[in-house]
């Protein structure tokens, strides 16, 4: 079998240890790693000519990338999950315990415990290559750092620091490491190895001490000063997580007693805290997520087909889609994008839209002017259609208007070849429809951004029914080169993710219709654990886009996606949300940080709102319509499985993440007490709530989706 650590020892007394797993082209660390580091560890233990040691990477990219998750899966029981915490612990002491000096030598992504590798060493050095990021990102599996990280870290880089990494799971470059104390230096990538060899041959005594503001000085000098910043971090964390995630919780009391009882004590609460987490539903769904964006990446969209090159794209449209569009083109997949606006506003909209979004990236010296005017050259414009012959990919986003698409779609294939893919960015209107214009319907699909563009991580890729392999192909490789996770959807009204969330929102009004108040509506599917509330949501989006939605989706799939007259009475007093500073919520007054309901609108509506229902029951009522809803598009095949269905609701619109998704969620509730659930709203609210058929059937067969 081939070793995972090469030890090779140097003629000045400096040993090397290398970590290369065999046939990955990343390091993660294994369970089985322990023996064979413990035995390398006593080896060097017992060779008195050894005078310090360098622990490198074998690989190009990266350092360790963290744990392997999967054998995390494997554990069936607390106690084995607090084992695999306690092996580590073990092993990583005895690198911190050798006499000698260790180095840490790290190019490329340290990650989870590939940090706490780290922090075990008595010195790091990095790179400043920007693949080099290190940080605890365990938190955002549902989990906590559980090698040694909870304590090696905020004795390291001060407490405040450590709770902000760990809490938050952000990366941190090699500047901001340098800075925080979190590595001793930084050099370019041909000299890592020789610097972390002289600092060896220097000893521990190199090893730089984090500066401290003099507030956190104070705070983090005695017990009781430092409750004070665990009391404030649990606070924070229970208004950003509303208690449905475990997690951070058990970091905050992790580093509480290990600073306030040290290290041996903080130890134990560690294995034990990670252990229970492991074993947690939470973190279960928050792993399978992983699970599945990773699998998700390595498929094409379209069996057998594969990607044609992308080397230019045209954005039809200059507006905040188009813009958003353009932007995610040039900087995340730097791929030249031509932008064609009927008219000079809409393109300098655009490009003022793109270099707004890179200048916060010089701000935050990510990158460098040059850097930015570089990727803001890849962006041109034109009014007429000009330089667009030779576009691989044209996204179009200009207004819902079927007419106005079918032109576009002649424009196109009068002006650039015949293999061009026209991706239309519509959120409503069928594919195949568009496509009737087409000489070429092939090349024709939907490419679905939700807005902002730059931020949503999730498009759909919406085939109709001639669209070809290759075109699909095509199209998901593009959308995972602008940093998406794309989901492939069948062609129908709404697709998959507006068509799910229509009947949510439809509920909130029906609730808010019933004499349910905006703020209680709102705060209980918060407290459910969607980002915003419905009617949050509905000010966002824009009132009236909700309103012309709602009767496409009605014509095609039917009276229960009609939206409830009350309306017509919003718009009609012109309330259109936020954009004209008019909606369910108050605008314009800067002065009060909390959001007020502007009072006025029951009156339009014609309702006396005294809340009376139970949060949960509020929130249950508008969720239980997404479920029965995601059910009927699996059966109707628009989306292709249960995981494409759970990637698409938490991606698109923040289905909560630790319930897994939709399908994943209706399993662990129960298909029956779904059913059930379904049938008494049913009795007390109308036919909108009946369980569609699949749904009733599993319920009597006892199936689950996964």
């Amino acid at each position: 079998m081939e070793k995972t650590f090469n030890l090779s020892r140097r003629e000045d007394g400096i040993a090397v240890l290398t970590m290369d797993v065999p046939g990955e082209t990343m390091n993660t660390l294994k369970a089985e790693f322990g023996p064979e580091i413990s035995e390398i560890l006593a080896e060097i233990k017992h060779d008195a000519s050894v005078k310090g040691l360098v622990v490198i990477s074998g690989k190009a990219d990266s350092f360790v990338a963290g744990a392997d998750i999967s054998m995390l899966d494997a554990c069936t029981s607390v106690a084995a999950a607090k084992e695999l915490s306690q092996q580590g612990h073990v092993v990583f002491n005895e690198l911190e315990n050798l006499s000698i000096p260790v180095v840490a030598a790290i190019n490329g992504a340290c990650l989870g415990g590939g940090l706490e590798l780290a922090l075990a060493c008595h010195l790091r050095v990095c790179t400043d290559d920007k693949k080099t990021i290190m940080g605890v990102p365990e938190v955002q599996l549902g989990l906590l750092p559980g090698g040694g990280g909870t304590q090696r870290l905020p004795r390291k880089v001060g407490i405040t620091t450590a709770l902000d990494m760990m809490l938050t799971g952000k990366q941190i470059r090699p500047k901001q490491a340098l800075k925080m104390a979190l590595v001793d230096d930084v050099v370019p990538e041909p000299i890592l190895l020789e610097t972390a060899i002289s600092m060896a041959k220097k000893g521990k005594s190199a090893a730089k001490v984090a500066k401290k503001s003099a507030l956190n000085k104070v705070l983090e000098s005695t017990s009781a000063t430092r409750d004070i910043i665990f009391d404030q971090a649990a606070k924070q964390v229970l208004k950003k997580t509303q208690g449905n995630y475990p997690a951070p919780a058990k970091i905050i009391d992790c580093v509480k007693q290990g600073m306030n009882k040290g290290m041996i004590k903080g130890l134990e609460v560690e294995a034990s805290h990670f252990a229970e987490l492991v074993m947690s539903s939470e973190s279960e769904a928050l792993r399978s997520i992983f699970f599945a964006t990773t699998e998700m990446k390595k498929e094409t969209g379209a069996d057998g087909a594969e990607p044609r090159k992308v080397n230019k794209a045209l954005v039809i449209g200059g507006g905040l889609m188009g813009g958003g569009i353009a932007s995610v083109t040039t900087t995340k997949a730097k791929i030249p994008a031509r932008v064609k606006d009927i008219n000079e506003k809409g393109l300098s909209n655009a490009l003022a839209y793109a270099y707004k979004l890179l200048a916060k990236g010089v701000k935050r010296r990510h990158m460098t002017p040059a850097v930015r005017d570089n990727l803001m050259a890849l962006m041109t414009t034109t009014t007429e259609y000009k330089g667009v012959k030779d576009a691989d990919i044209v996204v179009e986003a200009v207004f819902e208007d079927l007419a106005l698409k079918h032109q576009m779609v002649k424009d196109v294939e009068r002006e650039c070849h015949e293999n061009t893919i026209f991706a239309s960015n519509t959120s409503s209107l069928p594919i195949g429809q568009i496509a009737e214009a087409a000489s070429r319907p092939e090349n024709v699909i939907g490419l679905h951004y939700f807005s902002p563009v730059e931020k949503m991580p999730l498009v759909e890729v919406i085939a109709h029914k001639t669209t070809s392999p290759e075109t699909i192909a095509t199209t998901v490789a593009f959308a995972r080169k602008q940093g998406k996770t794309p989901i492939v959807v069948q062609d129908g009204a709404g697709f998959y993710v507006n068509r799910i969330l229509a009947l949510y929102m439809n509920e909130a009004a029906q609730v808010l219709l019933s004499g349910e108040k905006v703020e209680s509506l709102d705060k209980a599917l918060v407290k459910f654990g969607f980002p915003v509330g419905p009617i949050t949501l509905l000010d966002e989006v824009g009132i009236d886009v909700g309103a012309k939605i709602a009767p496409i989706l009605t014509q095609e799939l039917g009276e229960r996606f009609k939206a409830p007259d009350a309306f017509d009475k919003l718009l009609a007093d012109d309330r259109k949300g936020r954009k004209n500073g008019k909606g369910f919520y108050q605008y314009g007054n800067k002065k009060s940080k909390a959001k007020l309901v502007d009072e006025s609108v029951y009156q339009v509506l014609g309702v006396n709102n005294q809340s009376t229902g139970s949060g949960s029951d509020i929130a249950m009522r508008c969720v239980v319509q997404m479920l029965n809803e995601a059910v009927r598009c699996l059966d109707e095949g628009i989306i292709a499985s249960a995981r494409d269905g759970d990637i698409g609701a938490i991606f698109g619109i923040g289905f909560p993440p630790f319930l897994g998704g939709p399908f994943k969620y209706m399993d662990s509730m129960g298909i029956a007490n779904l059913v059930s659930k379904l049938r008494q709203y049913q009795q007390q609210h109308g036919d909108r709530f009946e369980p569609c058929e699949r749904l009733v059937n599993m319920a009597e067969s006892g199936s689950t989706f996964y």
